[in-house]
């Protein structure tokens, strides 16, 4: 197959076992989207929903959140790990988003990105689940896929990014990367992996992936 026959597998492939798309982080409008995602750095989805509801029971608003100290909040998300760096950032964002945005978070890549902790991952996952704007955030489980899948060198997650906007038409983004996300946890994991379980890279899988997967068994 060729790249572009690949990448027309992967979205068939992936529409047919996802064709309705649970979120993975449970929030109710942009700003509890925002922490949200802020918080699911370096820990998992799981984990942050059994956080926010703790958090957002006491400020689930910047006007809220900005009466809490930062010692309040870092006490509050301390299982997500990163307290000290998360804490201060939701206690700065929320400051940024009353006195600049009137409360509300807002729809562009350059001014969610200048907010503190907040990085181009975050920025396109708000901008894509909060607001519907194309973007392709490529977390660990893309970046791990792309790579297994041969569409991406797999050099760093801004060559996977821009290699995946290459490859997909704009109008599937928003909804295949989630679908990856799903894939990659359920089929393609980096732990456990058990390739007879995960169709599509035993049908598409780069040659030194699948070699080496199966040195090893």
């Amino acid at each position: 197959m060729t790249k572009k026959e690949r990448a027309a597998f992967v979205l068939k492939k992936l529409k047919e076992l996802y064709p309705s798309i649970p979120i993975p982080l449970d929030h109710k409008d942009p700003y509890t989207l925002l922490i949200a995602v802020l918080l699911s750095a370096q820990c998992t989805d799981v984990r942050v929903n059994t956080i926010t509801p703790l958090l957002f029971a006491k400020a689930d608003n910047p006007y809220d959140m900005v009466k809490m100290t930062v010692e309040e909040i870092k006490e509050i998300i301390r299982p997500c790990g990163l307290s000290p760096m998360k804490s201060k950032g939701i206690h700065g964002l929320s400051h940024i988003l009353i006195d600049k945005y009137d409360g509300k978070v807002p729809q562009s890549f350059d001014a969610l990105e200048a907010l503190p902790a907040v990085g181009h991952k975050t920025a396109s996952v708000v901008m894509s689940q909060a607001f519907g704007i194309p973007t392709f955030p490529v977390d660990t489980h893309i970046h791990r896929l792309m790579y297994r899948w041969n569409l991406s060198n797999g050099k760093n997650v801004v060559q996977t990014e821009k290699d995946a906007k290459a490859l997909f038409p704009e109008n599937t983004w928003n909804d295949l990367h989630l679908q990856m996300i799903w894939y990659g946890r359920e089929y393609s994991p980096a732990r456990g992996w058990n390739l007879t379980n995960d169709s599509i890279t035993q049908t598409i899988g780069r040659k030194s992936v699948l070699k080496e997967y199966w040195n090893k068994v």
